[in-house]
């Protein structure tokens, strides 16, 4: 099973990214002999908006069918889900291959809904900016 991991950096022992769309590297594994297929580095990372859908469309590009990260936003769930792509999420403080073997295990399960709201990714000052402008605070 082709797996797609965010990641921190290109190799397995890489702490899972937190980050969906803005995620610095998405790793694509084989679960079965558990080896990198492909390392792509993810240009959207500084990308103002739309980072989560481009990131959704790279990962179903490459055919994988589950993706595991630590948080995933609306738009980016809804692609996922419509490129009928597993989505597991909350995964923090592991690395992409102790995350694997848990996967394996079945020890996480299928996440329902997105875990954040849009634009998470962005950071805290974006988020309160955004949030101030919602209530009419600009």
């Amino acid at each position: 099973m082709k797996i797609c991991f965010t990641a921190e950096d290109k190799i397995l022992n890489s702490p899972i990214d937190p980050r969906f769309g803005r995620c610095k590297f998405l790793l694509f594994v084989d679960s079965e002999d558990e080896k990198i297929i492909k390392k792509i580095n993810n240009t959207k990372i500084a990308t103002w908006r739309g980072a989560g859908i481009a990131t959704a469309q790279k990962i179903a590009d490459e055919n994988a069918q589950v993706v595991i990260t630590g948080n995933i936003g609306p738009n980016a769930f809804t692609a996922l889900q419509s490129a009928n792509i597993e989505i597991i999420t909350n995964v923090s403080n592991l690395t992409v291959k102790q995350a694997l073997r848990k996967f394996k295990t079945n020890e996480f399960k299928k996440t329902p809904k997105p875990s954040v709201l849009g634009h998470f990714g962005q950071g805290k000052k974006f988020n309160q900016n955004r949030n101030r402008n919602r209530q009419g605070q600009a």
